[in-house]
């Protein structure tokens, strides 16, 4: 293989990673092509490259994952090789030998290797022959219910059930018993041939406290193989990946070396040349098994391009040109610590049900000391339903692990999106969660810390009062702005009020609705000093800010300490502030307010319990009852699909159907009726 720089590349993906390609290959001087769905005709990575290509309609069966329309595109472009990114055809083998046959360089591993290690299966087989440890399980694929649920009842419950050409959480169940396993393995081939094409399951011993832990290596095509260390993606949700970090507070320099070594000789077994992860599940004493190899670019690539100094996209392509990599195993150093938050489309609130629509303020924090963002969104863009929900993802690097969860509250506090709901708050309560602090967590730990899900009052503000100063400081600044406005008539001057009363929905940790806070307000030297009447006494917050009324950011320092960021609305007559995924909800009012407020009627929320309303926007895929039919709670009703993951709505009690008001195959909007009870 002769070694020549590209010239032009086609991306066949869309958004961040997209993205994130580009901006590398424009780096090394290497011309651009996006491909797009008529959805994605506006979207960023379009806006960036130097050509774009529509490639069909919106959903990615008809657009993103049809081979001949990418290879087309190579062709009328004039691109000489295609970089996969992640999902969609990364890791189709069918694809990259078709690349190979057309003369177009895949930027990624030969075709064989996908063959052999893309699937689970096949995988498993070689990781047993290259004396890799792997999990007790059954490695064929399982043709019938009923022979999967006697595998799994051989194998001893728990199990995993595992779609062979699956991955992002998608074909994957666990099961604790014959019921799970049964519903887990129709669930799954479902799933895996809506999302892959392929409905091949096998099932596996699930390993219970255990860490998910990933090593990252780097093959070329002269045989040279190293590994870059590893990434602790152990907080999951639904086997989802929600934050990732490089190194592992759990891996000792002896265990990682063991792991390292054995993912080389895993992808010295198929001639590895590319970017690959070899992904380990590990148990509470560091023993490992090998889970599955992932043939391409892996999301959470940012935190160990933090820890190397390495450009893995880069690499990939050096590496595809026919170059030898530049460095050994010796040479590789990992410095300081790395953690990625993924920035999603769905309502933590709402069980993470995907929010879709327009992004009507999209402000990431600022890329400095060791903060980046890789996105493929921008303020005043749509964040469509037949994608994935992924909006950004934040990586901080710092020296150490300490550093970086600070520098990752202040910047998710940084973080603005609105027009969608995102998990940032899910994400600033996890960083301050004792367990994720200390380190001493498994994939478990979400489960088991939000067992009932994750809802405003999970997470409690460190000092409620101190959200209680910022709001009567924003009432204070509010009047100063208005005073400053309006006509002032002389001898008749506007005079701020310095008493309020500080009237929220119910006292943190307390019974009390509503609870109301006396609180006073001087102004000396550009300082507000707030003084709070609370049942345990009085407190004092000096606030310096130059927030105006309308920023939607708050930085301030209080009593001198380092800055703060909140998060802040005004709301018709109430407040709304967010600081460290704490949310705080209060109206400000004046003594004589806040006794009118008292006798105020309250208006009661209207009566769905005899609705199914759709949680969300979506395709109504199947509807499983019929009018006159009796169902009982936990009975399914109704699937709908949305951003490639299908939500089965439930009956929450006993009860018969009057009426079915949509039908199979409609767009349905957020709370539009399906069903009706009698």
């Amino acid at each position: 293989m002769t070694s020549k720089m590209f010239k032009k590349i086609l991306i066949a993906n869309r958004g961040e990673i997209a993205c994130r390609v580009i901006k590398t290959a424009q780096k090394m001087g290497i011309k651009t092509v996006a491909v797009y769905s008529e959805a994605d005709k506006e979207a960023r990575h379009v806006q960036m490259a130097d050509e774009s290509v529509c490639i069909g309609p919106a959903p990615s069966r008809e657009s993103y994952l049809v081979m001949d329309r990418i290879i087309q595109a190579c062709k009328d472009t004039g691109a000489e090789a295609v970089h996969p990114g992640y999902g969609f055809l990364s890791e189709n083998e069918l694809f990259a030998k078709r690349c190979e046959e057309e003369g177009i360089v895949f930027i990624g591993p030969k075709h064989q290797s996908i063959a052999a290690m893309g699937d689970k299966i096949a995988s498993k087989k070689l990781a047993l022959e290259a004396k890799v440890n792997t999990i007790p399980g059954h490695n064929e694929a399982i043709a019938t219910t009923e022979e999967a649920v006697k595998i799994a009842q051989g194998i001893g419950y728990p199990v995993m059930i595992k779609a062979s050409a699956g991955g992002g959480g998608k074909g994957l169940r666990v099961a604790f018993n014959d019921k799970e396993a049964a519903e887990g393995f129709a669930a799954c081939k479902t799933e895996a041939m809506s999302s892959f094409g392929d409905d091949r399951i096998f099932i596996e011993k699930f390993v219970e406290g255990p860490r998910h832990i990933e090593i990252q290596v780097l093959g070329d095509a002269y045989g040279n193989i190293v590994y870059l260390g590893e990434r602790d993606c152990s907080i999951q949700r639904r086997h989802q990946k929600v934050i990732e970090e490089a190194p592992s507070p759990f891996i000792d320099p002896a265990t990682r070396k063991a792991m390292g070594e054995q993912a080389v000789a895993l992808a010295k077994a198929v001639n590895y040349q590319s970017a690959g992860t070899v992904e380990f599940v590990v148990g509470k004493d560091k023993s490992f098994y090998f889970l599955e190899m992932n043939t391409r670019l892996q999301v959470e690539h940012p935190v160990t391009e933090g820890i190397t100094g390495l450009d893995l996209v880069e690499q990939m392509i050096r590496v595809a040109a026919g170059e030898k990599l530049a460095f050994k195993q010796e040479d590789v150093k990992l410095d300081g610590w790395s953690m990625e938050c993924r920035i999603n489309a769905d309502d933590p609130f709402r069980n993470f049900l995907p929010s879709t629509g327009r992004l009507i303020k999209y402000r990431p924090p600022a890329e400095q000391d060791g903060v980046r963002v890789d996105t493929g969104v921008y303020e005043g863009g749509e964040i469509p339903m037949y994608y994935d929900s992924m909006i950004a993802k934040l990586i901080v690097h710092g020296k150490d692990r300490a550093e970086v969860i600070q520098k990752m509250r202040d910047a998710l506090n940084n973080f603005v999106i609105r027009g969608i709901h995102s998990n940032v708050p899910f994400q600033a309560a996890l960083l301050q969660h004792p367990r994720f602090v200390s380190g001493d967590f498994t994939t478990g730990f979400i489960a088991e810390e939000y067992p009932q899900g994750f809802k405003k009052d999970s997470v409690q503000p460190a000092d409620p009062n101190r959200l209680a100063a910022l709001a009567a400081f924003m009432r204070y600044r509010y009047l100063e702005h208005i005073k400053l406005i309006d006509g002032q008539l002389a001898g008749h001057e506007m005079v701020i009020a310095k008493q309020f009363v500080i009237v929220s929905s119910k006292r943190v940790g307390a019974s009390e609705d509503p609870y109301e806070l006396p609180a006073r307000i001087e102004l000396k030297q550009g300082v507000y000093s707030v003084y709070i009447d609370a049942a345990d006494g009085l407190s004092r917050y000096d606030i310096e800010s130059t927030w105006r009324p309308g920023d939607i950011t708050l930085h301030a320092r209080i009593n001198g300490t380092s800055k703060i960021t909140a998060q802040v609305e005004r709301r018709g007559v109430k407040y709304h502030l967010v600081l460290d995924g704490a949310q705080y909800d209060c109206m400000v009012l004046s003594p004589l307010g806040a006794e009118l407020q008292r006798r105020m009627p309250v208006k009661l929320p209207p009566d769905t319990s005899k609705l199914v309303l759709s949680p969300m926007p979506g395709l109504l895929t199947k509807i499983f009852v019929k009018a006159g039919e009796s169902v009982t709670a936990g009975q399914k009703l109704a699937a709908i699909e949305a951003m490639k993951m299908e939500n089965t709505l439930s009956a929450v009690q006993d009860g018969i159907i009057s009426e079915i008001c949509a039908k199979e195959g409609d767009s349905l909007a957020v709370d539009q009726l399906i069903i009706r009870f009698q």
